[in-house]
């Protein structure tokens, strides 16, 4: 029998329920796979990845939000004595203000409990929301050709009402008060609105300058604000600035885990939920979520995500 009529009968068995596979087992819980070394210690290797956000990622298989899969994943290390510390393999342009918030209380809530070093290690970009999260961490390394910064919130809404006009379509809405509907993607905002929303910006602004200085004490707040215009940075004007302590590669960043945990011989794994693939401290570990360069994949669909479907939503974000 050829290999295409094999293949085609077991595909009518499949179908009709002579042979059952359960597609889904293989993202039960999350197994523990070890990348490099040996030995009892252990250093986690986390990915955060992709557009920060609660919204559960499309795809075949359910795969948990990244708040709730780092959630889950620190909940699980917490209960191994063996892991002596975290790196943290950051590639992101940010996110939404309360995801970027999650994971970074997440991260001190671990810290606190454990008490282990987390090492932050930024590939392509760590930028926003991305370095909001890092500063969780000890110590911060960046890739030598990472881009970071981007410290700041930007809020993003529309204005359809030329559009709808010139197809004839007249929205209309019905409220409680005249503030109810500010941010309506289909009028021009006023002058009064945007006064309010321009405070809520500021007031997200100062916490994330708060949680800038908690992350990096050398810095006093005067430097901090000033580096805080928005703008982003290449690894070494970042380093001279202060925002990160090391220049260096992932493999570095494990080694200096190693090191502020005071072991030699460790192991470095990492939680997966597939079966039968070699890892490498390089490799993706979960369902993807970010584009080429470490951007996430900006389309027609994801803009709608990031305004809620007009709704303004606030973001710790590099978003050019």
């Amino acid at each position: 029998m050829s290999d295409r009529r094999i293949w085609a009968l077991f595909v009518l068995l499949v179908l009709g329920g002579c042979i059952q596979i359960d597609l889904l087992s293989v993202h039960r819980g999350l197994q523990e796979t070890t990348i490099s070394g040996e030995g009892p210690d252990k250093v986690l290797l986390i990915d955060i990845s992709g557009t920060l956000t609660t919204i559960t990622p499309d795809g075949l298989f359910p795969e948990p939000s990244l708040p709730a899969r780092l959630k889950q994943e620190l909940t699980k290390a917490a209960a191994d004595d063996h892991i002596k510390a975290l790196v943290l393999r950051i590639n992101t342009p940010g996110g939404t203000v309360t995801s970027s918030d999650i994971l970074y209380h997440e991260l001190l809530e671990f810290k606190e409990k454990r008490q282990v070093p987390i090492i932050a290690s930024i590939m392509d970009i760590g930028a926003s929301g991305g370095y909001y999260v890092a500063m969780a961490a000890d110590q911060i390394f960046a890739h030598p050709s990472t881009i970071t910064g981007s410290i700041g919130v930007i809020m993003l809404t529309m204005n359809s009402q030329g559009l709808l006009e010139k197809v004839g379509i007249q929205p209309e809405a019905i409220v409680s008060g005249p503030k109810k509907s500010m941010g309506s993607p289909f009028r021009p905002m006023n002058e009064e609105e945007r006064e309010i929303f321009q405070d809520v910006i500021d007031r997200l602004y100062v916490r994330f300058l708060t949680v800038v200085e908690q992350g990096r004490p050398k810095l006093d707040k005067a430097q901090i604000r000033t580096l805080a215009d928005g703008r982003i940075y290449t690894a070494d004007v970042a380093k001279a600035e202060g925002l990160i302590d090391e220049i260096g590669y992932l493999d570095e960043a494990i080694e200096r885990a190693q090191e502020h945990a005071q072991i030699t011989d460790a192991k470095v794994v990492t939680y997966t939920r597939s079966k039968g693939t070699d890892h490498t401290i390089y490799s993706q570990f979960s369902s993807p979520q970010i584009g080429e360069l470490g951007f996430p994949p900006m389309n027609a669909k994801t803009l709608l995500n990031v305004v809620s479907g007009g709704a303004p939503q606030m973001m710790y974000m590099w978003l050019p």
